[in-house]
């Protein structure tokens, strides 16, 4: 049986700080030369180099859609093309007044309609697309509707979406946790060995990354149209994670003055 390697050793903090001298003093047996050998800088010059600390910070942070998408439906056909634009206009009237009613935006409400000859009849569909972003009022006005005009009205299963701005947040907010978590990985490390963190010298987002979020797998093979609403708003979740670099200074003990 193979043993397992051990891994790396992971340094956070170098307190001393160090530094190479030429090949002329580092002179071995034989007169040869060691490269690379290095020594403890002078007490003047240690009081003068800058110490530091370098630590990654990493984070995953999500955020569920902003908006959702409904789409309804109404068409009627008739043989006479004022029967038809009446059934129709009916049913659009309805609608809008009640999505007004309910607090529904205007500006966030699309209306369509098309009307075209169908063999020896009239035919008529109208449409409403409507934004929302309350998913609690969308559910609401859309049992409204089926209970009050049946299966005169087809109305589409919603489709959960995030804003371009919403999705630019997230992606913030991932990089300042990741440099929180990072900071305070360099405050334990300057505790525990008895130094004070002192600010950033640099500061580096080295990787990130976004997926959005996925149903179980027996909920993925369903239809689309068959999940629940909550299965729909999980499944468009979107996960962003940040992995940051930073090196920061340790601040030096002040020294007390003496008073004559």
């Amino acid at each position: 049986m193979s043993l397992q390697k051990t891994p790396p050793t992971r340094v956070f903090v170098e307190l001393v700080p160090w530094a190479d001298r030429g090949p002329a003093n580092n002179l071995v047996s034989g007169g040869e030369t060691l490269p690379g050998l290095r020594h403890p800088l002078s007490s003047t010059q240690a009081q003068t180099a800058t110490r530091e600390v370098h630590v990654s910070g990493t984070s995953e942070v999500s955020g569920g859609p902003d908006r959702a998408q409904v789409v309804m439906r109404v068409s009627s056909t008739k043989e006479a093309a004022a029967e038809a634009k009446k059934s129709v206009c009916r049913r659009l009237d309805y609608i809008t007044q009640s999505l007004q009613q309910q607090g529904v935006q205007a500006e966030n409400t699309t209306v369509t309609k098309d009307f075209r000859r169908v063999e020896n009849a009239y035919h008529m569909e109208a449409e409403v697309c409507i934004t929302f972003t309350e998913f609690g009022k969308m559910q609401n006005i859309c049992n409204f509707l089926v209970e009050k005009l049946d299966s005169s009205v087809v109305i589409s299963p919603p489709q959960f979406y995030h804003t371009p701005g919403s999705v630019e947040n997230l992606r913030r907010q991932a990089c300042l946790v990741a440099v929180e978590n990072a900071w305070s990985k360099a405050q334990e490390v300057c505790n525990l060995v008895g130094q004070t963190l002192g600010k950033p010298l640099l500061i580096k987002e080295e990787e990130t990354k976004e997926w959005e979020g996925q149903i179980d797998d027996h909920q993925s093979s369903r239809l689309s149209s068959s999940l629940t609403v909550q299965q729909k708003i999980k499944s468009a979740t979107i996960h962003a994670a940040s992995k940051v670099f930073i090196t920061f200074e340790i601040k030096g003990k002040e020294k007390r003055k003496k008073h004559l």
